[in-house]
């Protein structure tokens, strides 16, 4: 009998705690994190700020549940781009093409990815940026060139690099220039440009 009282509270709980993420997140995406205090959060999710300091201590807590949260976003969407099976270099343009829409779509994702250019403001432990992106597209670019398909004179790891660093700073410069209103274009640039540019 308690355990079925405590179900409804707990469950509460954590739809109160994603609320509390979402609102954050957008206010993150949208200013950044230096400006947002708790009392925006607070304001943006209907809340008293006590209610809010129930669930996260501070802004900095907050802010890295935040980054946490857009990390989580990825295994699914890998694991849902490598199920259909493909082969390994449209596998890396169906990865690629889900990230560009997480980023367009999904306010976690763009604000975890603000907050990472913003690392060094927060007073958190924040997840390494990058390197488990490069590690992932190494591989993929490995079984394009066991393929036969890579390009000469390209090194799976040199490519992985080059496909971070160019898909990071486009989604950067679109956010700033536009709010990602033109990401779909800008990533139909780097697609043509940098992604077939892989092929042999």
């Amino acid at each position: 009998m308690t355990g079925r009282r405590s179900e409804p509270k707990q469950e509460r709980a954590w739809r109160t705690r994603a609320h509390i993420l979402l609102m954050a997140a957008e206010l993150f995406a949208e200013r950044g994190y230096a400006t947002v205090t708790l009392q925006d959060v607070a304001e943006r999710a209907s809340m008293t700020k006590g209610a809010v300091y129930f669930h996260y201590k501070n802004k900095e807590e907050l802010a890295v549940a935040v980054v946490q949260e857009h990390y989580a976003r990825w295994p699914l969407l890998l694991q849902e781009a490598t199920s259909r099976q493909l082969p390994p270099y449209e596998t890396l343009v169906a990865v690629m093409d889900g990230v560009t829409r997480a980023f367009r779509d999904d306010i976690v994702v763009r604000a975890g990815a603000r907050l990472q250019v913003e690392r060094s403001l927060i007073n958190g432990d924040l997840p390494e940026p990058y390197v488990g992106w490069e590690d992932y597209l190494t591989d993929l670019v490995e079984d394009i060139d066991k393929a036969g398909e890579l390009r000469a004179g390209i090194t799976p790891r040199g490519a992985a690099r080059v496909l971070v660093a160019a898909f990071f700073g486009m989604q950067h410069i679109s956010d700033v220039l536009t709010r990602r209103a033109d990401l779909t274009e800008r990533y139909g640039e780097l697609r043509q440009v940098v992604l077939e540019g892989l092929r042999a």
